[in-house]
């Protein structure tokens, strides 16, 4: 059996899902789990200073769960461009192999005791040529959290999410509001909560301003493990 875990998905790319798969998988193993982070594929290369290739999102799942799982098994399909993964891999003369994104999870059925799985961009957001993250999701069969902009125009972009899982028969376990970039005169981050809940009973489970290490400290407060178990 697979290790009990969640799925973190958003409304948009540069949305903080990493940011936010960070900080659960850290407060989990400071309260003496064994975590796993696994994402299927990722897409956007950088390099170090001696010029080695680099993926951003790697490399902090990696350093999120204190460097004791091998890169290749937190994501075993790497590709250069900044585009979605079947783009990107076309780029390069590649397929993204569609079969790998699933079974890429069996690895770690021994290795961890619960396992926080980090999507690419969006949940329709093209993952293999014929396939979207919600796809890969529905097979893997853990519940979401949506990371969803702090900000005005989240509304519509957090409630088509939701639409979206609805329809696939995906359980969203809780919705994460961040602030991913500073937030200028925008007087809806004060409403965004409320808001979302006269419309959907998804809870809002964290509200993440800027580098904020309070609202960080928060998301400790949450009982991932219980969420993971919701149907």
């Amino acid at each position: 059996m697979p290790p009990p875990g969640l799925f973190i998905t958003g409304t948009d790319t540069d949305i903080g899902k990493t940011y936010v798969t960070c900080h659960i998988a850290r407060q989990l193993v400071a309260g003496g789990h064994v975590v796993g982070t696994y994402k299927p594929a990722v897409s956007g290369v950088g390099h170090n200073a001696a010029g080695q290739p680099v993926w951003a999102d790697i490399e902090e799942l990696h350093a999120a769960t204190g460097k004791q799982f091998p890169r290749e098994r937190i994501c075993p399909q790497r590709f250069n461009a900044p585009l979605a993964p079947p783009s990107a891999a076309r780029a390069e003369n590649r397929t993204v192999d569609a079969p790998l994104l699933r079974s890429g999870v069996d690895w770690w059925r021994t290795q961890c005791d619960f396992l926080l799985i980090e999507g690419a961009g969006g949940l329709l957001s093209p993952i293999a040529e014929q396939e979207t993250v919600a796809d890969i999701s529905q097979d893997l069969g853990y519940p979401l959290i949506v990371v969803a902009r702090l900000g005005l125009g989240t509304i519509n972009h957090t409630l088509l999410t939701l639409e979206a899982a609805a329809q696939r028969g995906l359980t969203v376990a809780c919705i994460v509001l961040n602030e991913a970039v500073p937030t200028v005169d925008d007087c809806s981050i004060e409403t965004n909560a409320a808001d979302l809940a006269r419309f959907t009973k998804v809870p809002v489970l964290a509200i993440l301003r800027h580098n904020n290490a309070e609202d960080v400290a928060r998301l400790g407060e949450i009982d991932w493990i219980t969420l993971a178990a919701i149907e």
